[in-house]
């Protein structure tokens, strides 16, 4: 399974974890994540089972990894583990992964990212337009991600802002 490479709608649905970034990443960044991530991917397992899984740097910003767990299940302790080469990763490069009071959108082309209250704020005020695209970061599913991964502002979690 290598979800970076496909553009193929596969029939499984694999788990989803979503890391969204504070920021986009720097080329160097890019490139030092992609290898770590490959290593521990290589090297995931479940009680001593592989993984079957991969991941993709989505937007340049959003690390999305995901695992067939039709073929092994995903264990709490290969989560932990995948935790821990993430939370690595976010402390190298200070990219705010596990900060989830975010919320990214599109807007004139561009991926921004703001704390989420400043966000509710400046859609509140009009200072965001509602012409945007919001990402949400809870997808499960591949299916879900690859549908519902970024919608807009109208269809997406953000129009239950007051």
């Amino acid at each position: 399974m290598k979800i970076e490479e496909s553009n193929i709608v596969e029939a499984n649905d694999y788990r989803v974890i979503i890391y969204p970034a504070s920021r986009p990443f720097t080329t160097k960044e890019a490139k030092v994540i992609t290898e770590k991530l490959y290593d521990f991917l290589a090297g995931w397992a479940a009680h001593g089972k592989p993984l079957s899984s991969s991941f993709k740097i989505e937007n340049n910003q959003f690390i999305i990894i995901c695992v067939d767990e039709e073929k092994e299940m995903a264990s709490g302790c290969s989560i932990d583990a995948l935790g821990k080469i993430m939370r690595e990763i976010d402390e190298e490069y200070q990219l705010g992964l596990f900060d989830r009071m975010k919320a990214s959108f599109v807007e004139n082309g561009e991926v921004k990212t703001l704390k989420l209250l400043d966000f509710k704020n400046k859609i509140r005020s009009g200072e965001i337009s509602k012409d945007i695209e919001v990402f949400d970061f809870s997808k499960n599913t591949y299916l879900e991600f690859l549908g519902n991964f970024l919608l807009p502002f109208n269809k997406s979690w953000a129009v239950t802002i007051k």
